[in-house]
C-alpha cells in the first residue's frame, strides 16, 4: 500500500459521501479512513485532537505515508490538528504527509456569516461551525506537510440563497475564500461544493497529489 488517507468531512455530513474517492484511490494503493465526529455538538479542539490521534495511530500501525483530506469545515479541523502541535514534523511532512483542502473556507465564509447572524442559523452551524466557519483562519500554511487546494467553480448550492457572491464560487464557498498562502499546489474544477466529493475528476486529482505533490501529474501510459 502506498499510504492511507484520513478523510475529515464537512458540516452536516458523515463521511459516506467519500465512497467514490475511496474507490478511485484504492487501485492506486491508497486506503481511506473517515474521522467520525459531530459538526453540531462537538468543539473544534476536541475534534482536532481526535483527528491528530487517529493520524498518529495510523502512522504507528504502518510505515507507509499518512495523508489527510478535509472537505469544507474538515479542512479547518485538519489545520487545527497541525496547529495544536500533536503531529510530529518528522513524521507528518514532505512525501510522508500530503494534505488536501477541498472547498475549505480558510479565509472565512460569507454564507456562514449570514447564517451566524440569526439564532436558528447558529444552531444549524453547531459549535464548530459558529466559531470557525464565519472568520476562517486568517493565517498561512506554515507546516512541513505539503498542502494542496481544490476549489469548485459551479455555483450550485444553498449558499447563494444566504448571501450574494461577488465572484466565482461553488454555490457555498467563494473561490477567494479558499486561498491560503504557503500552499504547494492549487486546482480549480467545474464542480459544486457538495458534488466535488462525488466527482471522478476530483478523485483522480487527489490521487495525483498524494502520489507526487502536484495535481498536474502526467502519468505514462499503463501506469
Amino acid at each position: 500500500m502506498r499510504g492511507t488517507v484520513l478523510f475529515v468531512h464537512g458540516l452536516w455530513m458523515n463521511g459516506a459521501e467519500s465512497f467514490l474517492i475511496r474507490r478511485r484511490l484504492a487501485p492506486r494503493g491508497f486506503g481511506l479512513r473517515v474521522l467520525p465526529y459531530s459538526s453540531i455538538s462537538e468543539r473544534m479542539d476536541s475534534v482536532a485532537r481526535r483527528c491528530a490521534r487517529h493520524a498518529l495511530a495510523l502512522a504507528r500501525s504502518t510505515q507507509a505515508p499518512v495523508h489527510l483530506l478535509g472537505h469544507s469545515l474538515g479542512g479547518l479541523i485538519v489545520y487545527r490538528a497541525f496547529q495544536l502541535g500533536m503531529l510530529a514534523p518528522d513524521r507528518f511532512s514532505g512525501d510522508f504527509c500530503r494534505v488536501v483542502f477541498m472547498g475549505t473556507p480558510v479565509a472565512g465564509s460569507q454564507s456562514a456569516r449570514a447564517l451566524a447572524s440569526v439564532r436558528l442559523g447558529r444552531r444549524l452551524l453547531g459549535y464548530i461551525g459558529s466559531d470557525w466557519l464565519p472568520e476562517g483562519l486568517h493565517d498561512r500554511w506554515v507546516f512541513p506537510a505539503q498542502l494542496g487546494i481544490i476549489a469548485g467553480t459551479t455555483p450550485h448550492g444553498l449558499g447563494r440563497l444566504l448571501a450574494p457572491f461577488d465572484g466565482p464560487n461553488d454555490g457555498t464557498i467563494a473561490l477567494a475564500e479558499t486561498r491560503i498562502e504557503g500552499a504547494t499546489d492549487r486546482f480549480e474544477l467545474p464542480v459544486s461544493h457538495t458534488s466535488m466529493c462525488m466527482s471522478s475528476e476530483v478523485a483522480e486529482r487527489l490521487g495525483d497529489f498524494y502520489e507526487t505533490g502536484s495535481f498536474r501529474c502526467v502519468r505514462s501510459p499503463g501506469s
